[in-house]
C-alpha cells in the first residue's frame, strides 16, 4: 500500500494542456475515483502516477519518496484497463499466476496464491477453463485477478468496466469496493461514470478541462457542488438551472427568473451573501429533481405554475419534465405519476436545498 502525493502536476502535449497544476493527497488504502468526461485529464494523470507518461513539470511521490524519475516497472503499481488483455490461449490459473510465474515463483507458492484470488473473485471453478472461451465479464475479472496476485502498492483502474454488460457492471462495482475493503490497497478509478464514482470512492477528483474542479466525499460533491460544472455533472436526471436576479420587495428578498418572471424566496442567510456580493446581478438558481414535487392540483406550498412537457415512466418513479415560465425542469414524482403534455401543473420546491452560482463566474454562493 501506499499514499500518493501529487504537487502541481502539469502535463502538456505540443499547444494541448492536459494537465494544470494538480495538487492532491491521497491517504494510504483509499479508493479516489477521477471523475470527468473524456479529454478533461484523468487517464493522463492516472498515466502519469503509473510513469507511463513523464510530467512537464510538478512533483509526484509515493510514501513520501519522489518517483518521478522511477521507471513504471519499480513503481510497484498494478493495472486493469478498459480492454481486458489477456492470454486467450491459456487457461484461467495460467492467466492470473502470469505475474508470478515471471518472477519465478515457486510452484506450490503460486497454486496457493492464484487460489485465494480465485476464491476472492469466485473464479474457482473456471481454473482449468481456456480463458478465450470466456465471456467478456468473465475475462475482465481474470484481468482483475492478474493485476492483483502481484500485490500493488498502487491499483490504477481506466474505465475497466465500460465493457461489461449493465447487470454485471452493478455486480462488479459492489465486487470491487468489497474487494479493496478486504486488500486494503490504494486504488485509483478513472470514470466518465458518476454512479461508478459515487457508489464505490471515498473521494472524488471531479475534473474538467484539465483543472480539478472539486475533491471531496461523494456525498461532499453532491451536496455541496463548488460550481454549476460539478452540480451538473453529478447526479442522475441532472440538476435544474435557472437564470434569475436578486430583487428585494417589501423587505422579502427573492430570486427572480429571467424568463418568466417566476420567484422563489430566499432566507436571511442566503440574502445577506447575495446583498454582500459585488458585480452583475446575473445569479443562476440550482436545484435537483429530488428536491421538487409536481401536482395536478393547486397546492398550498407550490410556487410556480406550469405545463407538462413530457413523462419518463422509470418503474419506481417517473420523471415529470415541466415548464415554468419558459424554462424547462426535471422533477422526481412517484411510478404512477400521470398526466399529458399540455396539462397544468404545480411545482413546489424545498428551499432548505436550493444552490445560487454566480452567472459569470458559475461558482457557488455560500
Amino acid at each position: 500500500m501506499a499514499s500518493i502525493k501529487l504537487d502541481k502536476l502539469r502535463k502538456q502535449f505540443k499547444e494541448v494542456l492536459a494537465v494544470e497544476g494538480l495538487n492532491l493527497d491521497i491517504e494510504d488504502g483509499m479508493f479516489v475515483a477521477f471523475l470527468g468526461p473524456s479529454g478533461c485529464g484523468k487517464t493522463t494523470t492516472m498515466n502519469m502516477i503509473a510513469g507511463l507518461e513523464q510530467p512537464t513539470s510538478g512533483d509526484l511521490y509515493f510514501d513520501g519518496k519522489r518517483m518521478n524519475d522511477v521507471p513504471a516497472g519499480k513503481r510497484g503499481v498494478g493495472f486493469v484497463f478498459q480492454n481486458y488483455a489477456i492470454f486467450t490461449h491459456m487457461t484461467v490459473y495460467e492467466n492470473v499466476g502470469f505475474g508470478l510465474k515471471v518472477r519465478g515463483c515457486p510452484e506450490v507458492e503460486m497454486k496457493r496464491e492464484v487460489g485465494k484470488i480465485a476464491e476472492l473473485l469466485e473464479l474457482t471453478p473456471m481454473l482449468d477453463w481456456n480463458a478465450g472461451k470466456l465471456s467478456i465479464n468473465d475475462m475482465q475479472k481474470v484481468a482483475l485477478g492478474r493485476s492483483m496476485i502481484t500485490n500493488p502498492g498502487i491499483f490504477l483502474l481506466d474505465e475497466p468496466f465500460s465493457n461489461l454488460d449493465a447487470s454485471f457492471r452493478a455486480y462488479m462495482r459492489g465486487e470491487l469496493k468489497r474487494i479493496q475493503r478486504e486488500i486494503k490497497q490504494t486504488m485509483i478509478y478513472v470514470t466518465h461514470d458518476q454512479v461508478e464514482a459515487m457508489s464505490m470512492a471515498d473521494r472524488i477528483a471531479v475534473m474538467y478541462c484539465g483543472q480539478l474542479y472539486q475533491w471531496g466525499s461523494p456525498d461532499d460533491v453532491y451536496n455541496r457542488p463548488v460550481n454549476a460544472f460539478v452540480a451538473r455533472f453529478i447526479g442522475s436526471p441532472n440538476m435544474n438551472f435557472i437564470e434569475c436576479a436578486y430583487e428585494v420587495e417589501n423587505g422579502q428578498g427573492f430570486l427572480q427568473q429571467r424568463k418568466g418572471g417566476l420567484r422563489v424566496p430566499v432566507d436571511a442567510k442566503r440574502r445577506r451573501l447575495l446583498e454582500d456580493r459585488t458585480g452583475p446581478n446575473n445569479l443562476i438558481l440550482g436545484i435537483r429533481p429530488e428536491h421538487m414535487k409536481v401536482y395536478q392540483q393547486p397546492e398550498p406550498n407550490a410556487l410556480w405554475q406550469g405545463t407538462a412537457y413530457a413523462l419518463e415512466p422509470l418503474g419506481p418513479l417517473t420523471i415529470a419534465h415541466t415548464e415554468v415560465g419558459g424554462d424547462r425542469v426535471q422533477v422526481k414524482a412517484s411510478g404512477g405519476y400521470r398526466t399529458r403534455p399540455g396539462d397544468p401543473q404545480w411545482v413546489a420546491l424545498d428551499l432548505e436545498y436550493i444552490h445560487i452560482f454566480d452567472g459569470e463566474t458559475k461558482l457557488v454562493i455560500r
